[in-house]
């Protein structure tokens, strides 16, 4: 009985717990709060998606995983146990700017972090070796960091996160500033990651990026949880079985086209200087502009309701808007 009970506990420790995490920074203006009892839970094998704007508190919780901070208020906890020096080996990072010695080889780079880990030679060689075809970099191993393109010093600077094996890996927008083909890649081995049982934290602001990969997904901003949850749980933020955008030629027209719209009972939104109707069923274009029939409408498309429309609403919605 005490074997059994103690193997469900054992499937149910989350590989992250943060328990009302809060940080604050003195400032000239005064002491500002950067995160405010925030709450998460990441389950083993899941890629979880941190969503927010610059400054939302995503990079503090990062340091406090890593123990790089200590909270005010709140703890986190890896595998069960309590932040400290003991869980820095259950953590790889792969931060914003590439982690990696532009003079040192591959190999060299990937051996230099394993010997920092304590990793025997044995070990390191066969750890270098792993990594580097993890990353399809095993062609590359004597080429110096600086001869590498963009998207492969990524791939090595993920590489250097996953030499000691960490059961946790944080990718702090991975693919930002990459080309299509490299943003492929990364995604490619986000996948194989979890395919072995790493758990993923990756913060993001390409929402495509979010949407093709995670499995769970928390909104964040000035330091507060808004949301959580799957997409499909994340969906119900949005009234909308679909997304109209819509362009007019002139002022006069666009009040008329939200007049119009508004008499069908469609959300009226402004996603920058995009004119948004939530249509509460899915039309096709001709069926659709025929409802706006006597309005110059210069443009319109109809889009499924996409994780860009959520964000959006939930930021809003927390904004007072």
């Amino acid at each position: 009985m005490t074997a059994s009970k103690t193997a469900i506990e054992r499937v149910a420790t989350p590989m992250l717990k943060i328990q009302n995490l809060t940080k604050r920074f003195d400032t000239p203006q005064g002491s500002r709060l950067a995160l405010d009892h925030l709450n998460l839970n990441l389950n083993p094998g899941e890629v979880y998606g941190l969503l927010g704007p610059n400054g939302a508190g995503k990079s503090t919780t990062i340091n406090m995983i890593c123990n790089l901070l200590q909270p005010d208020e709140g703890s986190v906890e890896i595998a069960g146990l309590p932040v400290s020096d003991a869980t820095k080996p259950l953590v790889g990072v792969t931060p914003q700017e590439n982690l990696v010695y532009p003079s040192l080889t591959c190999a060299e780079n990937l051996n230099f972090f394993a010997r920092i880990y304590g990793l025997s030679k044995q070990e390191r060689l066969r750890r270098v070796d792993r990594c580097l075809g993890l990353v399809n970099l095993g062609d590359r191993a004597t080429s110096p960091a600086e001869t590498l393109s963009g998207g492969m010093r990524r791939r090595l600077s993920m590489a250097i996160s996953l030499i000691h094996q960490p059961k946790l890996v944080i990718l702090d927008e991975p693919t930002t500033g990459l080309d299509i083909e490299a943003r492929y890649e990364i995604w490619e081995l986000i996948r194989l990651l979890q395919s072995e049982g790493v758990t993923v934290l990756l913060t993001t602001h390409l929402l495509e990026e979010a949407e093709r990969l995670c499995q769970r997904i928390g909104i964040i901003r000035q330091g507060q949880l808004l949301a959580e949850g799957s997409q499909a749980e994340l969906r119900r933020w949005v009234k909308a079985e679909q997304i109209a955008v819509v362009e007019t030629s002139q002022e006069n027209h666009k009040a008329a086209a939200i007049a119009r719209a508004q008499s069908f009972g469609y959300g009226i939104r402004h996603y920058g200087s995009d004119l948004a109707f939530w249509l509460p069923k899915t039309l096709d274009l001709r069926a659709f502009l025929d409802q706006f029939n006597g309005i110059d409408l210069v443009g319109a498309a109809l889009h499924p309701v996409r994780l860009e429309h959520i964000y959006l609403e939930i930021t809003r919605l927390d904004a007072g808007a």
